[in-house]
């Protein structure tokens, strides 16, 4: 008789290389995960910084930009991400910003460089 199909020791060897296939890519989607966090993060901050220089240009005699600022120039940051403003006024315009799923917090300084200000 012609049978037709796997044996068993084909069908354990083809799921023990999606096993190592999974071991690998799991942790790496993991680390891509945290990458869009903290980059939605900084993108959000920069979105901030320039709504404010904007507020700042377009609004003759403003001294500061905070929240109401913001929201003038269509600036609305998302839930999952904590901005926080620290000094709105115009030469020393500063704002931290955090993703609730990431424990990096990064800074924006009044010239719109970003760093990290904390780390796990």
């Amino acid at each position: 008789m012609n049978k037709k199909g796997f044996t068993l020791i084909e069908l354990m060897i083809v799921v023990a290389i999606i096993g190592i296939l999974a071991a690998i890519a799991i942790p790496q989607f993991s680390a891509y995960r945290v990458k869009s966090y903290n980059t939605k993060a900084t993108a959000e901050l920069r979105s901030a910084y320039t709504a404010c220089q904007v507020y700042f240009s377009t609004m003759e005699g403003s001294t500061t930009c905070g929240i109401d600022g913001m929201h003038s120039q269509k600036f609305f940051n998302s839930s999952d991400v904590t901005l926080n403003i620290t000094d709105d006024k115009l030469d020393t315009w500063t704002a931290p910003a955090k993703h609730n799923a990431s424990n990096v917090t990064y800074t924006i300084d009044p010239n719109g460089t970003v760093t990290v200000t904390a780390t796990p």
